[in-house]
């Protein structure tokens, strides 16, 4: 969908709310069209709803979501992606971490995951997660931060479990067009400070994030900005005479270099990635909700903390276990993860058993992995093998520890 298209989703907020029509004077050729305005100090800020496509389980009340009690179903419930490249690399961690999701029908909405009893997974959209577990119809769910910061609105009810899952980098920035009066533009700072900007004649921001946005740009003092909301193609929509920025998501960066539009210095939102995100109220009232937070979470770290280690183990001569280690602690690359783990080969010569070789068993980084092989030999080492690891699992993740005091507990 164009941004011009997506720009008419405002005239139903228009019908129902009769606000006044407000045409722009625009350094670009411009558009008058209706928008829903909220005039905060000096800011003016532009909204509309977000109509969805699936249905809502639970009402509004004074504009927020009404939460269901924790009693009304035993069921543990994990929201995950339902479509798109986010859904797919969702899926392939779980699996990564043998929690492979069950699914009997594509078509349908609920799957399982057999190895976590009493779990209930439900594809939705990333938005439609949120919203859901802060109604109460969810209790987990894996999306984007940008996705959590956007439609949780920062409710203390949603407890990140995990930060950092891997995949779904991205940022949410402003951009503004490379030419024209923006050609000097560089920094937000002198953005906010170029004098075309006034009441009568606002910076026009199009974008998806109609949060996140204007609480971006006030908290950094941008006055006289209104934003409108749009979907889709927004990269089109200064060169279309419909906006002066866009604030929308960056990966490489290369979409908006190509249709002549930068990042500027100041403009980064936030840094998002794929997160796992809990009720508050579910992790700590809801039966069962906890543990297996704890045990998902658990799998994670071990997982992702594996990711690029290689465990390489090789033989040594040497008079004692400890001369051995000396040895291997004098290479940089052979410390390993908390220090090489030593311990004799025992050989039968001439009728007697003896320890002649050492068994040297190091983790090693997979960028490091051939000088590790190559210092390894330096000092005495033969029969090299090297094997990736699956999973590294500590005494206790620190996450966990973090989650519990978050939730206070």
């Amino acid at each position: 969908m164009s941004a011009v298209t997506s720009l008419t989703s405002l005239s139903f907020l228009h019908r129902a709310s009769s606000p006044r029509t407000t045409s722009l004077p625009a350094i670009a050729p411009s558009l008058s069209y209706p928008r829903v305005c909220t005039k905060l100090a000096s800011t003016v800020t532009c909204c509309s709803s977000s109509s969805s496509s699936s249905p809502s389980l639970s009402a509004s009340v004074n504009g927020g979501v009404e939460r269901r009690t924790v009693s009304e179903r035993s069921a543990i419930r994990l929201g995950l992606p339902s479509k798109g490249r986010m859904a797919a690399d969702t899926l392939e961690l779980l699996k990564n971490c043998q929690l492979s999701v069950k699914q009997v029908n594509p078509r349908q909405y609920v799957a399982e995951i057999p190895q976590l009893s009493n779990l209930e997974v439900w594809f939705q959209r990333p938005k439609d997660i949120v919203r859901k577990l802060l109604s109460g119809d969810l209790d987990l769910g894996m999306v984007g931060l940008d996705t959590v910061g956007e439609y949780g609105k920062g409710s203390d009810d949603l407890v990140i479990v995990h930060d950092a899952l891997g995949y779904g980098d991205c940022r949410l920035s402003l951009a503004i067009p490379g030419y024209g009066i923006f050609e000097n533009i560089n920094s937000l700072e002198e953005l906010a400070q170029m004098s075309q900007w006034s009441e009568e004649r606002p910076l026009r921001v199009a974008t998806g994030f109609t949060y996140l946005g204007p609480k971006f740009l006030k908290e950094n003092g941008v006055k006289h900005v209104i934003f409108s909301t749009a979907d889709g193609a927004l990269e089109a929509a200064p060169a279309m005479g419909i906006a002066d920025a866009i604030l929308d998501l960056v990966s490489s960066g290369t979409t908006l270099r190509e249709n002549n539009l930068k990042e500027i210095e100041g403009g980064v939102v936030l840094e998002s990635e794929a997160v796992l995100v809990g009720s508050r109220e579910s992790l700590t009232k809801r039966n069962g909700v906890l543990d297996t937070t704890h045990e998902i979470l658990e799998r994670f770290e071990a997982h992702l903390r594996a990711i690029g280690q290689f465990m390489v183990t090789a033989n040594m001569r040497g008079s004692s276990a400890e001369e051995v280690a000396e040895r291997v602690l004098s290479q940089p690359s052979l410390s390993g993860l908390q220090g090489p783990t030593v311990s004799p080969v025992f050989c039968k010569s001439s009728q007697a058993v003896q320890a002649d070789y050492y068994a040297i068993v190091v983790c090693v980084p997979k960028k490091a992995l051939y000088k590790s092989v190559q210092q390894l030999r330096a000092i005495g080492g033969s029969g090299v093998l090297i094997s990736p690891l699956t999973y590294i699992f500590d005494e206790e993740t620190p996450r966990w520890k973090e989650l519990l005091s978050k939730l206070g507990l």
